[in-house]
C-alpha cells in the first residue's frame, strides 16, 4: 500500500510534499476499520454459527449482525473523548492511542474460542472486543484527517484527504481477495471453525509498521500552545457552543455517505440471502466495490481541488438517488453475480466521488482548536446511528416484508436528506484553514 501512495518532488503552496509514509500512517486506521468490519460482514454467517448458535439460522444471522452493530455504541464516546484529546494534546498521541486500541480489539475477536468450547463467555468477549474497537474507531478519523489537511499544501488538501476514502477501498479490496480465496479454498465447516479468524489476523500484519511510522511523525503545526492549554471539556464546550451548524451539516452529510457505504458492505449477505447466490460468488462483490472506491475517491479528491467541494459532494449524490431504485429493480429481475457487481460498482463509484468532497469540507469549516473533535463527533454519531444499524435494519426489513427493494428505498430517503445538507454547506476551496 505505501508504494502506491502519491509522492511529488515539488508542490506549490508553501508547504513541503508529504512523504508517502505519512499519508499511509494517517489513513491506516481508517483502512483497518474497513478491513476488520468488512471481514466481519463477509463472514457474518460463519461468525454467527461459531459464537451465536441457534435453531433458526435467520436468528443466528440477526444476532451476529446485531453484534456487528454493538461496536458502534461506543463510537460517540470515542469521538468525543479522543477527538477532544487530539485538539488538546495533539493529533499524533491521539493517532497512537486509536491504532493501539484497534489492535487489541482485533486480537480479542480473532483469538476468542467458540461457544462450543467456552460457552457464554465467547459472545461476552466478542461484544467486549467490538465495544473497544468502536471506542477507538470513533476517535480515529478526526485526528488523522485533520493532520492530513493541516500539513498538506492548500491546493491539494482534497486530494490528500481523499486517501481516507480510498483507503476504505484498499481495505475492501484486500478483505474481498482474502474472503474470495478462503471461500474457494475451505469447506463450510472449516470456514466456521477457523477460516474467518485467518482473515482477521492477516489485517494485524501492518499494525507494527503503522505504529512505528505514526510514532515518528512530527506534530501538526496547527496544534498551538494555546490549544494544548485547553482542557478536553473546554474543547467540547467550544465545539458545541461555537460551531453547532457546521457540526450538524457535517453529521448529516456523513450520514448519507455512511448509509450508501454500509448498504454496499451488505451486498455480500444480500446476494446470499435475498438473491440466493452461492457464497463464493456473492463474496466477489467487495472486490468491485473496493476497486471502484479507490479509483473514484481519488478522482473525487482531484475534482474537489479543481472545481470545489460542493459540486463534487452534490452531483454524484443526486445521481445516486436517481439511479439506485432502477438499479435494484434490474438486479432483482436478473439476479446473477454480474448484475450484483454492476449494482455494487455503481453505488461505490458515485458514493466515493461524493464522500471525497465531504471528508475535506467538514474539517475545513472548523478552526484548529475544535477541528479533530468536530470531525470525530460528527463522524462517530453518524456512523453509530446509521452504519451500526443499516445492515440489521435491512436484514430485518427484508425478513419481515419480503421486499428485496428495501435497501434501495433506504438509500433514496437518506440520500435526499444528505443532498439538502450538502447544499447548505459553504464552499471552502481555496480558503485558508480557519485558525482559532
Amino acid at each position: 500500500m505505501p508504494a502506491s501512495l502519491p509522492q511529488t518532488d515539488s508542490i506549490p503552496g508553501g508547504k513541503q510534499p508529504l512523504p508517502a509514509a505519512t499519508v499511509f500512517a494517517c489513513v491506516l486506521g481508517n483502512a483497518l476499520e474497513f478491513y476488520d468490519f468488512t471481514t466481519y460482514t463477509f463472514f457474518a454467517l460463519a461468525i454467527g454459527r461459531s459464537f451465536f448458535p441457534a435453531h433458526d439460522p435467520v436468528v443466528s444471522l440477526l444476532i451476529s449482525v446485531a453484534t456487528f452493530g454493538v461496536g458502534f455504541c461506543t463510537r460517540p464516546l470515542g469521538g468525543l473523548v479522543i477527538g477532544a484529546f487530539a485538539d488538546h494534546a495533539g493529533r499524533k498521541p491521539a493517532m497512537m492511542l486509536t491504532i493501539g486500541l484497534m489492535a487489541v480489539g482485533m486480537l480479542m475477536l480473532a483469538l476468542t474460542p467458540p461457544f462450543a468450547v467456552i460457552g457464554y463467555a465467547a459472545p461476552v468477549i466478542v461484544v467486549a472486543a467490538r465495544l473497544l474497537q468502536g471506542f477507538a474507531l470513533g476517535g480515529e478519523v478526526g485526528p488523522a484527517t485533520s493532520y492530513l489537511i493541516e500539513v498538506a499544501p492548500d491546493d491539494r488538501r482534497a486530494r490528500l484527504a481523499s486517501w481516507q476514502i480510498a483507503s476504505q477501498g484498499c481495505a475492501l479490496l484486500a478483505a474481498g481477495l482474502v474472503g474470495f480465496i478462503l471461500a474457494h479454498s475451505l469447506s463450510s465447516e472449516a470456514m466456521t471453525e477457523w477460516g474467518w479468524r485467518v482473515a482477521l489476523l492477516l489485517g494485524l500484519i501492518i499494525i507494527p509498521g503503522g505504529l512505528y511510522i505514526r510514532k515518528n511523525l512530527p506534530e501538526s503545526a496547527d496544534v498551538s500552545d494555546r490549544a494544548r492549554r485547553q482542557s478536553a471539556a473546554s474543547v467540547l464546550g467550544n465545539l458545541l457552543r461555537g460551531h453547532p451548524w457546521p457540526l450538524l451539516l457535517g453529521l448529516i452529510a456523513i450520514m448519507t455517505s455512511t448509509v450508501s457505504t454500509y448498504v454496499g458492505l451488505y451486498m455480500t449477505t444480500y446476494g446470499e440471502t435475498a438473491l440466493k447466490l452461492k457464497a463464493p460468488s456473492a463474496i466477489t462483490a467487495p472486490l468491485i466495490s473496493g476497486l471502484t472506491t479507490i479509483i473514484f475517491a481519488l478522482i473525487g479528491g482531484w475534482l474537489a481541488d479543481r472545481y470545489g467541494r460542493r459540486v463534487v459532494m452534490l452531483a454524484p449524490r443526486i445521481l445516486l438517488v436517481l439511479a439506485i431504485y432502477p438499479a435494484f429493480v434490474f438486479l432483482i429481475g436478473h439476479p446473477s453475480i454480474v448484475t450484483l457487481l454492476i449494482t455494487t460498482g455503481l453505488m461505490s463509484a458515485l458514493g466515493s466521488l461524493s464522500s471525497a468532497g465531504v471528508i475535506v469540507a467538514i474539517p475545513e469549516m472548523l478552526p484548529a482548536s475544535v477541528r479533530a473533535s468536530g470531525l470525530s463527533t460528527a463522524y462517530a454519531f453518524a456512523v453509530t446511528v446509521f452504519g451500526g444499524t443499516t445492515q440489521f435494519v435491512l436484514a430485518w426489513l427484508i425478513g419481515v416484508s419480503g421486499d428485496p427493494l428495501a435497501p434501495a428505498w433506504y438509500m433514496v430517503g437518506s440520500g435526499i436528506i444528505g443532498v439538502i445538507a450538502m447544499a447548505l454547506m459553504p464552499e471552502t476551496k481555496g480558503r485558508p484553514l480557519p485558525r482559532d
